[in-house]
């Protein structure tokens, strides 16, 4: 048995089956909507059911609370039809462009520029025509199915070059474990993707904010890359969140980047610089020093990407202190396992 699924305002439909999740759906059908982890953690995917009945799966109360719920809200990655829906949601121009492909790929390079963090370089096959939008993530396929989602850091005119990860350690974690303590160059891993809405809109002249906190700069990364290569020239500034200096991993690459680029300001912010670390800095929560130089964003896109708690701020502060467009914030969280089980 199938329903079916109607977007508004686009008008979009199609068919989901009554055990298929609508996201899942409007994936395979190439129809474009907000998402982030798929897992019912980050609230990327909420959207307005305006007809119809769903069940949700399993999903975190910060993604759906119980009373957003009962006002109307689902989570499409997580919500399965129970009859024929009408759902108020933004579609994602282009979201469904490039086909999500499974494929090996070969580690060529492991390095470690923090004490948690591992750039990793991935080589694909020779054959492969991995396309995708900067900011997108990918899914490694460990054994036993289960799946692990990092962003990609590289833009994709230098796909030939390999595919770049940042991979944050988490201790106790079945991937990175293995890619800190037991992983070499050369090794076999299997990817999928590409996946998710974190790109950067070209449609639209408006001034950027680039917010992101630790390994979030990835796909930051990679959007700052495509801007170069693309000639993008609109006003852009990037604030990078962390705890120390060494934290600051890319550091001379971002501040090589703003150098090379008119348009772009870099803004480090530290929120535990030690009193050894000779910072004189900005210091503080990295979405508070955003809001203390641009008190007005009602003109803005903004685009955020790391630890579920930052960008839950930056979503509620922007929009409710600085006239930020709430259509306007586009988040990709950084969700960990552990936040997908609940603890």
């Amino acid at each position: 048995m199938t329903c079916k699924v109607t977007l508004q305002p686009s008008g979009r439909s199609f068919l989901v089956a009554r055990d298929e999740p609508v996201l899942a759906a409007a994936i395979r059908e190439g129809i474009g909507l907000p998402y982030g982890c798929r897992d019912g953690a980050c609230g990327s995917c909420k959207s307005r059911l305006l007809e119809g009945r769903v069940i949700h799966g399993a999903h975190q109360l910060k993604a759906l609370s119980v009373a957003e719920e009962d006002a109307g809200w689902i989570l499409s990655c997580c919500a399965t039809p129970q009859t024929d829906l009408v759902i108020e949601a933004r579609t994602v121009p282009g979201a469904g462009e490039f086909p999500v492909q499974k494929m090996p790929c070969r580690v060529t390079r492991l390095e470690r520029p923090a004490t948690d963090v591992m750039v990793m370089r991935l080589q694909l096959p020779a054959n492969a025509q991995l396309r995708f939008h900067a900011g997108q993530y990918v899914d490694f396929i460990l054994p036993g199915g289960l799946r692990r989602s990092y962003s990609m850091a590289t833009a994709p005119h230098r796909i030939a070059e390999g595919l770049e990860l940042h991979l944050r350690h988490m201790p106790g974690g079945r991937f990175t474990d293995q890619v800190f303590a037991t992983m070499k160059e050369k090794d076999i891993l299997r990817l999928e993707g590409p996946f998710g809405s974190f790109y950067l809109r070209e449609d639209t002249a408006a001034p950027l904010v680039l917010l992101a906190s630790g390994t979030g700069l990835a796909p930051i990364k990679a959007i700052i890359e495509h801007m170069k290569f693309k000639g993008i020239a609109r006003a852009a500034v990037l604030y990078w969140g962390c705890r120390r200096p060494a934290d600051l991993y890319l550091h001379e690459w971002a501040l090589q980047a703003a150098a090379e680029m008119p348009n772009l300001r870099y803004v480090p912010v530290l929120s535990e610089p030690g009193p050894d670390d000779a910072w004189t800095g900005r210091t503080g929560l990295v979405h508070e020093a955003v809001m203390a130089d641009l008190p007005d964003l009602a003109a803005h896109q903004v685009y955020a990407c790391g630890a579920p708690g930052m960008v839950e701020a930056a979503r509620r502060d922007f929009s409710g202190r600085c006239g930020l467009p709430p259509e306007q914030f586009f988040a990709d969280s950084f969700t960990s396992e552990a936040d997908r089980q609940g603890g």
